[in-house]
Protein backbone atom coordinates (compact mmCIF):
# COMPACT_ATOMS: atom_id res chain seq x y z
CA UNK A 1 0.00 0.00 0.00
CA UNK A 2 1.72 3.13 -1.44
CA UNK A 3 0.04 6.30 0.63
CA UNK A 4 -0.89 9.87 -0.65
CA UNK A 5 0.35 13.22 -0.37
CA UNK A 6 3.37 13.16 -0.45
CA UNK A 7 3.90 13.38 2.96
CA UNK A 8 1.33 10.78 4.03
CA UNK A 9 2.00 7.94 6.59
CA UNK A 10 1.79 4.50 5.16
CA UNK A 11 1.78 2.58 8.48
CA UNK A 12 -1.07 5.27 9.16
CA UNK A 13 -3.06 3.76 6.05
CA UNK A 14 -2.42 0.30 6.89
CA UNK A 15 -4.21 0.72 10.09
CA UNK A 16 -7.01 2.37 8.48
CA UNK A 17 -7.44 0.59 5.48
CA UNK A 18 -5.85 -2.88 6.44
CA UNK A 19 -9.09 -4.65 7.44
CA UNK A 20 -10.97 -3.49 4.63
CA UNK A 21 -8.68 -4.49 2.32
CA UNK A 22 -7.94 -7.89 3.44
CA UNK A 23 -11.94 -9.01 3.54
CA UNK A 24 -11.96 -7.39 0.10
CA UNK A 25 -9.32 -9.68 -0.89
CA UNK A 26 -10.38 -13.35 0.86
CA UNK A 27 -6.97 -12.78 2.90
CA UNK A 28 -5.09 -13.27 -0.13
CA UNK A 29 -2.37 -11.30 0.75
CA UNK A 30 0.17 -10.18 3.39
CA UNK A 31 -0.31 -6.31 3.70
CA UNK A 32 2.85 -4.26 3.90
CA UNK A 33 3.20 -0.29 3.70
CA UNK A 34 6.07 2.03 5.02
CA UNK A 35 6.30 5.13 6.07
CA UNK A 36 8.49 7.25 3.35
CA UNK A 37 11.07 9.56 4.03
CA UNK A 38 10.75 12.38 5.58
CA UNK A 39 6.84 11.08 7.26
CA UNK A 40 6.37 9.29 10.44
CA UNK A 41 8.62 7.03 12.20
CA UNK A 42 11.15 7.15 8.75
CA UNK A 43 14.49 10.11 9.17
CA UNK A 44 12.53 13.19 9.26
CA UNK A 45 14.21 16.58 7.99
CA UNK A 46 13.70 20.13 9.31
CA UNK A 47 13.71 23.26 7.82
CA UNK A 48 13.02 25.39 10.36
CA UNK A 49 10.19 26.94 8.75
CA UNK A 50 8.17 29.78 11.38
CA UNK A 51 4.86 28.76 12.39
CA UNK A 52 2.87 31.55 10.73
CA UNK A 53 4.07 30.13 7.91
CA UNK A 54 2.98 26.19 8.42
CA UNK A 55 -0.34 26.77 8.32
CA UNK A 56 -1.93 25.24 5.63
CA UNK A 57 -3.53 28.03 4.65
CA UNK A 58 0.03 29.32 4.00
CA UNK A 59 1.42 26.27 2.55
CA UNK A 60 -0.75 26.55 -0.02
CA UNK A 61 -0.24 29.97 -0.98
CA UNK A 62 -3.70 31.42 -1.38
CA UNK A 63 -3.73 34.85 -2.49
CA UNK A 64 -4.32 38.32 -0.54
CA UNK A 65 -8.15 38.90 -0.56
CA UNK A 66 -7.77 41.46 -3.80
CA UNK A 67 -5.69 38.90 -5.68
CA UNK A 68 -2.14 40.21 -5.04
CA UNK A 69 0.85 37.87 -4.36
CA UNK A 70 3.35 40.31 -2.86
CA UNK A 71 3.15 38.22 0.65
CA UNK A 72 2.88 35.06 -0.60
CA UNK A 73 6.13 35.65 -2.73
CA UNK A 74 8.10 36.25 0.16
CA UNK A 75 7.25 33.34 2.14
CA UNK A 76 7.83 31.40 -0.79
CA UNK A 77 11.32 32.80 -1.11
CA UNK A 78 11.74 32.91 2.68
CA UNK A 79 10.86 28.92 2.81
CA UNK A 80 12.85 27.94 -0.09
CA UNK A 81 16.12 29.72 1.55
CA UNK A 82 15.48 28.10 5.01
CA UNK A 83 14.95 24.36 3.75
CA UNK A 84 18.45 25.47 1.48
CA UNK A 85 20.15 26.56 4.96
CA UNK A 86 18.38 23.85 6.94
CA UNK A 87 17.41 20.48 5.26
CA UNK A 88 20.54 19.06 4.39
CA UNK A 89 21.21 16.37 2.64
CA UNK A 90 18.41 14.60 4.27
CA UNK A 91 15.58 16.92 2.75
CA UNK A 92 16.99 16.67 -0.47
CA UNK A 93 16.58 13.06 -0.81
CA UNK A 94 12.90 13.50 -0.84
CA UNK A 95 12.10 12.36 -4.37
CA UNK A 96 9.74 9.84 -5.90
CA UNK A 97 12.66 8.37 -7.19
CA UNK A 98 14.10 7.89 -3.92
CA UNK A 99 10.80 6.33 -2.88
CA UNK A 100 10.49 3.51 -4.98
CA UNK A 101 14.21 3.01 -4.51
CA UNK A 102 12.80 2.51 -0.72
CA UNK A 103 9.63 0.40 -1.85
CA UNK A 104 11.84 -2.38 -3.82
CA UNK A 105 14.60 -2.49 -0.74
CA UNK A 106 11.44 -3.75 0.94
CA UNK A 107 10.96 -5.71 -1.56
CA UNK A 108 14.11 -7.24 -1.43
CA UNK A 109 13.56 -7.59 2.61
CA UNK A 110 10.67 -9.16 2.16
CA UNK A 111 12.45 -11.88 0.36
CA UNK A 112 9.75 -11.62 -2.24
CA UNK A 113 10.23 -11.71 -6.36
CA UNK A 114 7.22 -9.92 -6.74
CA UNK A 115 4.83 -7.43 -5.38
CA UNK A 116 1.31 -5.98 -6.01
CA UNK A 117 0.76 -2.56 -5.06
CA UNK A 118 -2.26 -0.18 -3.83
CA UNK A 119 -1.54 3.67 -4.85
CA UNK A 120 -3.79 6.12 -4.11
CA UNK A 121 -3.15 9.49 -4.93
CA UNK A 122 0.43 10.61 -4.77
CA UNK A 123 0.92 7.24 -4.71
CA UNK A 124 -0.49 6.19 -7.59
CA UNK A 125 2.00 7.94 -9.38
CA UNK A 126 4.84 6.51 -7.45
CA UNK A 127 3.26 3.29 -7.73
CA UNK A 128 3.48 3.73 -11.90
CA UNK A 129 7.10 5.37 -11.39
CA UNK A 130 7.75 1.42 -9.33
CA UNK A 131 6.47 -0.74 -12.24
CA UNK A 132 8.14 1.62 -15.19
CA UNK A 133 11.63 1.09 -13.79
CA UNK A 134 11.08 -2.43 -12.37
CA UNK A 135 8.42 -3.97 -14.51
CA UNK A 136 9.54 -7.68 -13.76
CA UNK A 137 8.71 -7.17 -10.37
CA UNK A 138 5.02 -6.09 -10.20
CA UNK A 139 2.44 -8.59 -9.91
CA UNK A 140 -0.94 -6.25 -10.04
CA UNK A 141 -0.99 -2.53 -9.79
CA UNK A 142 -4.05 -0.89 -9.10
CA UNK A 143 -3.69 2.90 -9.33
CA UNK A 144 -6.41 4.98 -7.10
CA UNK A 145 -7.41 8.79 -8.42
CA UNK A 146 -4.06 9.40 -10.71
CA UNK A 147 -2.78 12.96 -11.69
CA UNK A 148 -1.44 13.44 -15.01
CA UNK A 149 2.38 12.15 -14.99
CA UNK A 150 3.27 14.48 -17.29
CA UNK A 151 7.54 14.68 -16.41
CA UNK A 152 8.23 18.19 -17.16
CA UNK A 153 5.09 19.26 -14.52
CA UNK A 154 4.66 16.28 -12.34
CA UNK A 155 3.52 18.51 -9.07
CA UNK A 156 2.96 21.37 -10.57
CA UNK A 157 0.34 20.16 -13.20
CA UNK A 158 -1.21 18.59 -10.22
CA UNK A 159 -1.39 21.61 -7.80
CA UNK A 160 -3.27 23.52 -10.91
CA UNK A 161 -5.30 20.65 -11.80
CA UNK A 162 -7.08 21.48 -8.65
CA UNK A 163 -8.76 24.58 -9.87
CA UNK A 164 -10.47 22.54 -12.31
CA UNK A 165 -11.36 19.64 -10.12
CA UNK A 166 -12.87 21.92 -7.68
CA UNK A 167 -15.16 23.16 -10.00
CA UNK A 168 -16.13 19.44 -11.48
CA UNK A 169 -16.86 18.46 -7.77
CA UNK A 170 -18.48 21.65 -6.05
CA UNK A 171 -22.05 20.85 -7.71
CA UNK A 172 -22.49 17.54 -5.96
CA UNK A 173 -21.42 19.97 -2.54
CA UNK A 174 -24.73 22.52 -3.99
CA UNK A 175 -26.88 19.87 -4.60
CA UNK A 176 -26.55 18.66 -0.98
CA UNK A 177 -26.46 21.44 1.02
CA UNK A 178 -29.92 22.87 -0.96
CA UNK A 179 -31.53 19.72 -0.57
CA UNK A 180 -34.52 20.17 1.70
CA UNK A 181 -33.80 16.95 3.79
CA UNK A 182 -31.05 19.43 4.69
CA UNK A 183 -33.46 21.40 6.55
CA UNK A 184 -34.20 19.05 9.61
CA UNK A 185 -31.02 18.85 10.20
CA UNK A 186 -29.96 22.92 10.20
CA UNK A 187 -27.58 22.60 7.47
CA UNK A 188 -29.70 23.31 4.39
CA UNK A 189 -27.43 26.70 2.83
CA UNK A 190 -30.06 27.68 -0.06
CA UNK A 191 -32.94 26.77 -1.97
CA UNK A 192 -31.77 26.32 -5.21
CA UNK A 193 -27.87 24.32 -5.85
CA UNK A 194 -27.27 27.53 -8.39
CA UNK A 195 -27.30 29.83 -5.53
CA UNK A 196 -24.50 27.96 -2.89
CA UNK A 197 -21.77 28.98 -5.10
CA UNK A 198 -22.93 32.97 -4.70
CA UNK A 199 -23.54 32.74 -1.20
CA UNK A 200 -20.47 30.86 -0.34
CA UNK A 201 -17.86 33.35 -2.67
CA UNK A 202 -20.15 36.28 -0.94
CA UNK A 203 -19.27 34.92 2.55
CA UNK A 204 -15.42 34.26 1.99
CA UNK A 205 -15.23 38.14 0.68
CA UNK A 206 -17.08 38.94 3.63
CA UNK A 207 -14.72 37.36 5.84
CA UNK A 208 -11.68 38.60 3.96
CA UNK A 209 -13.07 42.25 5.06
CA UNK A 210 -13.84 41.36 9.02
CA UNK A 211 -12.70 37.55 10.35
CA UNK A 212 -15.08 35.90 12.84
CA UNK A 213 -13.60 34.97 16.10
CA UNK A 214 -13.44 30.96 15.91
CA UNK A 215 -12.96 28.08 18.46
CA UNK A 216 -9.14 28.85 18.26
CA UNK A 217 -8.69 31.96 19.94
CA UNK A 218 -5.19 33.15 18.21
CA UNK A 219 -7.05 31.87 14.80
CA UNK A 220 -10.20 33.45 13.57
CA UNK A 221 -11.71 32.46 10.32
CA UNK A 222 -10.57 34.41 7.65
CA UNK A 223 -12.13 34.06 3.57
CA UNK A 224 -9.04 32.11 2.78
CA UNK A 225 -9.70 29.91 5.53
CA UNK A 226 -13.07 29.21 4.66
CA UNK A 227 -11.93 28.65 0.92
CA UNK A 228 -9.49 26.00 2.10
CA UNK A 229 -12.32 24.35 4.02
CA UNK A 230 -14.29 24.33 1.62
CA UNK A 231 -11.82 22.62 -1.23
CA UNK A 232 -10.66 19.92 1.88
CA UNK A 233 -14.39 19.10 2.11
CA UNK A 234 -14.53 17.81 -1.70
CA UNK A 235 -12.47 15.04 -0.82
CA UNK A 236 -15.48 13.07 0.85
CA UNK A 237 -18.86 13.43 0.84
CA UNK A 238 -18.28 12.76 4.58
CA UNK A 239 -16.68 16.65 4.43
CA UNK A 240 -20.06 17.90 3.44
CA UNK A 241 -22.25 18.46 6.47
CA UNK A 242 -18.88 19.47 8.71
CA UNK A 243 -18.51 22.68 6.03
CA UNK A 244 -21.81 23.61 6.15
CA UNK A 245 -21.82 23.96 10.12
CA UNK A 246 -18.66 26.00 9.30
CA UNK A 247 -21.02 28.14 7.01
CA UNK A 248 -23.93 28.29 9.19
CA UNK A 249 -21.84 29.61 12.26
CA UNK A 250 -19.96 31.81 10.26
CA UNK A 251 -23.22 33.43 9.02
CA UNK A 252 -24.51 33.52 12.80
CA UNK A 253 -23.53 37.09 14.17
CA UNK A 254 -23.55 35.07 17.75
CA UNK A 255 -21.76 31.97 16.02
CA UNK A 256 -17.96 30.87 16.85
CA UNK A 257 -17.32 28.59 13.78
CA UNK A 258 -15.34 25.49 15.10
CA UNK A 259 -12.52 25.61 12.70
CA UNK A 260 -11.33 21.75 11.14
CA UNK A 261 -8.17 20.27 13.04
CA UNK A 262 -6.24 20.60 9.61
CA UNK A 263 -6.75 24.14 9.78
CA UNK A 264 -6.61 25.21 13.58
CA UNK A 265 -2.89 25.42 14.09
CA UNK A 266 0.23 24.85 11.99
CA UNK A 267 1.62 21.85 11.08
CA UNK A 268 5.04 20.29 12.77
CA UNK A 269 8.09 21.59 11.15
CA UNK A 270 9.12 18.24 9.67
CA UNK A 271 5.48 17.30 7.93
CA UNK A 272 5.56 21.23 6.65
CA UNK A 273 9.34 20.63 5.40
CA UNK A 274 8.87 17.43 4.01
CA UNK A 275 5.72 18.26 2.22
CA UNK A 276 7.22 21.08 0.19
CA UNK A 277 10.66 19.51 -0.17
CA UNK A 278 8.97 16.02 -2.02
CA UNK A 279 6.97 18.52 -4.38
CA UNK A 280 9.57 20.60 -5.28
CA UNK A 281 12.83 18.24 -5.93
CA UNK A 282 10.96 15.54 -8.50
CA UNK A 283 10.92 18.75 -11.31
CA UNK A 284 12.05 22.24 -11.76
CA UNK A 285 9.28 24.66 -11.34
CA UNK A 286 8.77 28.21 -13.19
CA UNK A 287 10.90 30.87 -11.54
CA UNK A 288 9.53 33.81 -9.68
CA UNK A 289 9.82 36.17 -12.92
CA UNK A 290 7.82 33.75 -15.20
CA UNK A 291 4.64 35.25 -15.06
CA UNK A 292 2.61 34.15 -11.89
CA UNK A 293 0.71 37.27 -10.86
CA UNK A 294 -0.86 37.06 -14.85
CA UNK A 295 -1.77 33.37 -14.31
CA UNK A 296 -3.43 34.13 -10.98
CA UNK A 297 -5.35 36.46 -11.63
CA UNK A 298 -6.54 34.30 -14.90
CA UNK A 299 -7.14 31.09 -12.56
CA UNK A 300 -9.16 33.62 -10.02
CA UNK A 301 -11.53 34.92 -12.84
CA UNK A 302 -11.69 31.74 -14.23
CA UNK A 303 -12.16 29.41 -11.39
CA UNK A 304 -13.67 31.65 -8.28
CA UNK A 305 -13.99 28.73 -5.70
CA UNK A 306 -10.12 28.08 -5.64
CA UNK A 307 -9.10 32.08 -6.06
CA UNK A 308 -6.23 31.58 -7.91
CA UNK A 309 -4.42 29.26 -5.33
CA UNK A 310 -3.53 26.58 -7.47
CA UNK A 311 -2.13 28.91 -10.10
CA UNK A 312 -0.13 30.88 -7.30
CA UNK A 313 3.96 31.08 -6.60
CA UNK A 314 5.57 28.05 -3.91
CA UNK A 315 8.88 27.99 -2.77
CA UNK A 316 9.63 25.71 -5.80
CA UNK A 317 10.15 28.89 -7.80
CA UNK A 318 12.83 29.66 -5.50
CA UNK A 319 14.70 25.55 -4.93
CA UNK A 320 17.79 24.91 -4.91
CA UNK A 321 18.24 21.55 -6.71
CA UNK A 322 21.39 19.41 -5.81
CA UNK A 323 21.30 17.93 -9.46
CA UNK A 324 19.05 18.35 -11.97
CA UNK A 325 15.70 16.18 -11.51
CA UNK A 326 15.21 14.16 -13.77
CA UNK A 327 11.99 12.48 -13.41
CA UNK A 328 10.52 9.21 -15.22
CA UNK A 329 8.04 9.29 -18.44
CA UNK A 330 5.62 6.70 -17.90
CA UNK A 331 4.96 4.60 -21.05
CA UNK A 332 3.15 1.67 -22.83
CA UNK A 333 5.98 -0.30 -22.34
CA UNK A 334 5.91 -3.49 -19.92
CA UNK A 335 3.36 -6.02 -19.03
CA UNK A 336 -0.62 -5.60 -19.12
CA UNK A 337 -0.94 -5.79 -15.27
CA UNK A 338 -2.63 -2.48 -14.09
CA UNK A 339 -5.87 -1.38 -13.58
CA UNK A 340 -6.99 1.87 -12.77
CA UNK A 341 -9.90 3.75 -11.03
CA UNK A 342 -11.12 7.31 -11.02
CA UNK A 343 -13.78 9.21 -10.04
CA UNK A 344 -15.87 11.37 -12.45
CA UNK A 345 -15.39 14.82 -10.28
CA UNK A 346 -12.59 14.17 -8.31
CA UNK A 347 -11.01 17.80 -6.76
CA UNK A 348 -7.28 16.82 -6.51
CA UNK A 349 -6.61 14.33 -9.32
CA UNK A 350 -9.43 15.37 -12.08
CA UNK A 351 -10.57 12.55 -14.66
CA UNK A 352 -8.43 14.75 -17.27
CA UNK A 353 -5.20 14.26 -15.55
CA UNK A 354 -6.03 10.85 -14.92
CA UNK A 355 -6.88 10.01 -18.72
CA UNK A 356 -3.26 11.18 -19.45
CA UNK A 357 -1.84 8.60 -17.30
CA UNK A 358 -4.74 6.26 -19.13
CA UNK A 359 -3.13 6.94 -22.21
CA UNK A 360 0.68 6.89 -21.57
CA UNK A 361 0.04 3.10 -19.75
CA UNK A 362 -1.03 2.48 -23.22
CA UNK A 363 -2.34 -1.29 -23.61
CA UNK A 364 -0.86 -1.94 -20.12
CA UNK A 365 -3.81 -0.62 -18.27
CA UNK A 366 -7.47 -0.74 -18.09
CA UNK A 367 -9.32 2.02 -16.19
CA UNK A 368 -12.80 1.60 -14.14
CA UNK A 369 -14.58 5.50 -13.85
CA UNK A 370 -16.70 5.77 -10.73
CA UNK A 371 -20.15 7.94 -10.96
CA UNK A 372 -19.14 9.83 -7.83
CA UNK A 373 -17.64 12.49 -6.82
CA UNK A 374 -14.40 12.86 -4.22
CA UNK A 375 -10.56 11.78 -4.03
CA UNK A 376 -9.78 7.64 -3.15
CA UNK A 377 -12.48 5.72 -4.74
CA UNK A 378 -10.96 1.46 -3.75
CA UNK A 379 -12.80 1.19 -0.17
CA UNK A 380 -13.43 4.84 -0.02
CA UNK A 381 -16.31 6.67 -1.43
CA UNK A 382 -18.96 4.23 -1.19
CA UNK A 383 -19.04 2.32 -5.03
CA UNK A 384 -19.83 -0.92 -4.58
CA UNK A 385 -19.18 -1.52 -8.38
CA UNK A 386 -16.19 0.18 -8.39
CA UNK A 387 -15.10 -1.74 -5.59
CA UNK A 388 -16.25 -5.19 -7.00
CA UNK A 389 -14.26 -4.54 -10.21
CA UNK A 390 -10.84 -3.73 -8.13
CA UNK A 391 -11.18 -6.44 -5.64
CA UNK A 392 -12.14 -9.21 -8.02
CA UNK A 393 -9.13 -8.16 -10.27
CA UNK A 394 -7.02 -8.21 -6.55
CA UNK A 395 -7.71 -11.79 -5.83
CA UNK A 396 -8.03 -13.05 -9.83
CA UNK A 397 -5.85 -11.11 -11.55
CA UNK A 398 -8.97 -10.40 -14.08
CA UNK A 399 -10.00 -7.27 -15.59
CA UNK A 400 -12.39 -5.48 -17.64
CA UNK A 401 -11.69 -6.19 -21.37
CA UNK A 402 -12.06 -2.70 -22.29
CA UNK A 403 -12.37 0.47 -19.89
CA UNK A 404 -15.62 0.22 -18.29
CA UNK A 405 -17.94 2.46 -15.72
CA UNK A 406 -19.19 1.97 -12.39
CA UNK A 407 -22.76 3.66 -12.15
CA UNK A 408 -23.42 5.51 -8.55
Amino acid sequence: MIPGGPGSSGVRRLAQKGGALRAATEGAYDLVSLDPRGVGSSVRANCRIPEADRHLVTLRSWPAPDGTITANTERSRRTAELCARNGGPVLRSFTTGNEVRDLDRLREALGERKVSIWGSSYGSYAGAVYAQLHPGRVGRLVLDSTGDPDPGRVAYGWLANMAPGAAERFPDFAAWAADPAREAEGLRLARRPGDVQPLLLSLARELDRHPKASDVPSTPLTGNLLRQALQSALYSDAGFAPSARLVKAAQDPEGRPVLPPELAGPLPDADASMTVAAICNDVRWPGPSSGYAGRVAADRSRHPLTAGMPANITPCAFWTHGKEPRPTRITGEGPSNVLMIQSLRDPATPLAGALKMRAALGERARMVTVERGGHGMYLGNGNACGDRVVSDFLVTGKRPARDTHCPN
